[in-house]
């Protein structure tokens, strides 16, 4: 009878997170008015129209609040019991959306039902973060337990990357990454985030520095090399803490660039791939017969480190020029300021800063701002929402929507850590690293931080499914956050 009663629906109410639930209605009425001010048409300027933007953000608003509601009503066990058939279902939906969804801007990621639009990428994300938190809760599973655990993870987040990378809808993709982040807080290596973090500074010094410099080497490859050199020496004396073979090492690779630099300044032609090559072969194997009979897990993480980051280094230019489609290569040389396109690739983020930047410290008022109304700013009621916020409500109006961010996303890191069940863990902070990677990109995007990929502002962009993703995803959270006292590993 207890069990009964705990279960029930008015206690959910009461132990709902009301917080949370109050800052989700603030940024969706936000985004509803935002939407309004983005679209405003002198000649159609009721919020209530329903065949404009604002009218129809209303409706897809008042569905996802029904939405909301029946999600806290289900029973949560529903979500542990389903949460592989409904990732199963979600999979077959975002195959079967590759051969049935429409061209739409180069992308066939919709799938078209009369009127309605609906994006199946995005309640990929729920479905994913449930099957992501019912692996976690598999009895006795610890993700460093033996690597198959790792492959059983990774296989869960990628397979709906590879079916939404073939719909041609890179942005969406890219979220699903972000739970990589998940594994991070449930035991894996740091070694792994660090990776990430080297190879995107790899890339990016490869690509944006591209001028030849000396020994044959672009001032990138250069750089890149000069950092792998680095990383190594750090990897003897922090990881594998032997100050010995790291002293020795790093004394030999300066020893080696004092002697190349001189025959160089002699006039001696040195080619740099072999040289720095060299001068990694003998360091990794000077570790490798001072290293491998004490400490050969260190030596094989550090040499896997140098295989590694050369053979990316290699790839690098590859996959630029072959793998990315041109208007992604321009995307990026665009961001890292290589190339001006202010008339093509670049015009939306030129536009979106003018726009944000006009705004000043208090803004332009509400419905008064110029760059939007002209629509000078594409897409300005979708991925470039704010800037119609640093237009019209300035620097003060701007800080206060990125404050509710900061707000809500510290709610949620407080709710999943006080959970009492590894699923309802794991679940949570999937959504945690989803929201932060959107809001983050999507600012980014907007103020030329990061290259446009499309990917939505939560709550505040115009669109259906978004706003129906984002809401599934924080009321299943909050519905299990509600029955957490009764719930236990």
């Amino acid at each position: 009878m207890e069990s009964r009663s705990t279960d029930n629906n008015p206690s959910v109410f009461r132990n709902l997170d009301w917080v949370t639930v109050i800052i989700y209605l603030l940024l969706v009425a936000a985004g509803a008015v935002s939407i309004y001010a983005a679209s405003y048409d002198f000649d159609n300027a009721n919020i209530f129209d329903f065949s404009e933007f604002s009218g129809k953000q209303l409706r897809w608003i008042g569905l996802s609040l029904i939405i909301g509601f029946v999600i806290l009503l289900l029973d949560y066990r529903i979500y542990e019991a389903y949460a592989y058939p409904i990732y199963g279902i979600v999979i077959l939906v975002l195959v079967a959306t590759v051969f049935l969804s429409p061209n739409i801007k180069g992308s066939h990621s919709w799938l078209v039902f009369g009127p309605v639009s609906l994006q199946p990428a995005e309640f990929g994300k729920f479905a994913t973060s449930l099957a992501l938190a019912k692996l976690f809760d598999s009895y006795n599973f610890s993700l460093n337990a033996k690597p198959g655990n790792y492959l059983r993870a990774l296989l869960i987040i990628f397979l709906p990357v590879v079916i939404i990378l073939c719909q041609r809808e890179t942005g969406s993709a890219l979220v699903y990454l972000s739970l990589i982040f998940v594994l991070y807080r449930e035991g894996m290596s740091g070694f792994v985030l660090g990776a990430i973090f080297l190879a995107v500074l790899y890339f990016v010094l490869a690509v944006k520095f591209m001028d030849p410099l000396l020994m044959g080497l672009s001032t990138g490859e250069f750089s890149v090399f000069c950092l792998i050199c680095l990383v190594y020496c750090l990897l003897l004396v922090f990881y594998c803490k032997d100050f010995f073979i790291a002293r020795n090492v790093i004394i030999g690779m300066l020893a080696a660039g004092i002697i190349a630099a001189i025959v160089i300044f002699c006039g001696v032609e040195i080619n740099g791939i072999i040289f720095f090559l060299s001068l990694l072969g003998v360091a990794v194997l000077y570790t490798a017969i001072a290293m491998l009979r004490h400490h050969i897990r260190n030596f094989v993480v550090s040499i896997s480190f140098v295989l590694v980051s050369v053979g990316f280094l290699f790839s690098v230019n590859y996959v630029f020029e072959k793998i990315l489609q041109p208007h992604q290569q321009t995307r990026i040389l665009v961001l890292l300021g290589i190339e001006e396109d202010l008339r093509g690739v670049g015009y939306n983020v030129n536009q979106s800063k003018i726009a944000i930047g006009s705004g000043g410290i208090e803004g332009k008022g509400f419905l008064n701002g110029t760059q939007t109304k002209l629509k000078y700013v594409p897409e300005q009621h979708t991925d470039f929402i704010f800037c119609t916020i640093g237009e019209e409500e300035g620097f003060i109006g701007s800080s206060i929507v990125l404050i509710s961010f900061l707000f809500l996303i510290l709610r949620l890191i407080y709710l999943a850590e006080r959970q009492k069940s590894t699923f309802a863990r794991v679940y949570s902070y999937c959504v945690v690293s989803m929201l932060i990677f959107h809001v983050c990109i999507n600012i980014g995007m907007v103020i030329g931080l990061c290259p446009v990929i499309g990917i939505p502002l939560p709550f505040f962009s115009y669109g259906g499914s978004s706003l129906w993703g984002f809401t599934i995803l924080l009321f299943i959270m909050l519905r299990l956050d509600a029955t957490r006292k009764e719930r236990r590993d």
